[in-house]
């Protein structure tokens, strides 16, 4: 596939092994802010046509959990309207949206969660204005510098914030509504205020402030840069053998035994130590 399909507010472009957004003059201030992206066929889940407003028709592409940085912070707090997962086309294109829905259902490969971020997150350095911060990413370090005029008492006592990517193990947004929202980040290791008005490794939104054009993509590019946890003692042990197969290593073991190849306390000592495996 390397055909282009051109909606109300941005243009797909369906290459080989991946799809093409690129956000167009009318496109929402969320998709224009995070540019022209690539989205890897392997990435998505599904793709389907809805009903649409006012005559059109929409193709809507669903991608796999834990895919896309973006949509994994966003954790569906995105309005229709911003979502950078649909395409919104004239309802004669019905037909053809449907074909390029087809198309890219037949190029999914695994609909299930991802083990790791497909798409790739919003370039870096980004920054924001919160209603009580400044916060600033350099794909390193974020840091949040306090508005005396709108920061608390707590985050104005605490000083000006700065963690380290490997301090960190997730991030939190609530979307902006009216004068609410905020981002938290999750620092390993340290137990976080209910209020994020008194968390220093928050910031909060307020009306203007914190738009989701800016905070999103924000928070979305400091999560793909978190380290991914190393696995555990027990992730990286091998599976226990089943007990068929405990078994069939025991027969193995007497049938060396009886041709002398092995003593009887061998015999018994490794039999013991696969039983302890089970």
């Amino acid at each position: 596939m390397e055909d282009v399909l051109a909606g109300r507010d941005c243009t797909w472009v369906f290459e080989t092994d991946s799809l093409r957004v690129r956000p167009g003059p009318k496109a929402s201030k969320l998709l224009s802010e995070l540019g022209e992206r690539v989205v890897p066929y392997a990435a998505i889940a599904d793709a389907a046509i809805v009903p649409g407003k006012r005559d059109t028709v929409t193709l809507q592409v669903t991608p796999r959990r834990g895919a896309d940085p973006v949509m994994s912070v966003a954790a569906g707090q995105l309005r229709d309207s911003a979502d950078p997962y649909r395409l919104v086309l004239p309802a004669e294109k019905e037909t053809l949206a449907d074909y390029y829905a087809e198309e890219l259902r037949s190029a999914i490969t695994d609909p299930g969660p991802a083990e790791r971020f497909l798409v790739a997150a919003p370039p870096v350095p980004r920054s924001f204005k919160a209603y009580d911060g400044a916060a600033t990413f350099d794909g390193e370090t974020v840091t949040f510098t306090w508005f005396w005029s709108g920061a608390s008492w707590a985050k104005y006592r605490a000083g000006d914030q700065r963690f380290s990517i490997s301090e960190l193990e997730g991030v939190e947004w609530h979307a902006p509504e009216v004068a609410s929202g905020s981002l938290r980040l999750k620092v390993r290791g340290r137990p976080a205020p209910s209020d994020p008005n008194k968390d220093p490794a928050s910031v909060v939104f307020g009306l203007g402030w914190g738009a989701a054009h800016k905070s999103l993509p924000f928070a979305a590019a400091v999560l793909a840069a978190i380290p991914a946890p190393a696995p555990s003692p027990a992730e990286l042990a091998p599976p226990a053998p089943s007990g068929a197969e405990v078994a069939d290593l025991i027969t193995k073991l007497g049938e060396l035994r009886d041709a002398g190849l092995l003593s009887e306390e061998e015999f018994q000592a490794k039999k013991t130590e696969l039983l302890s495996r089970m």
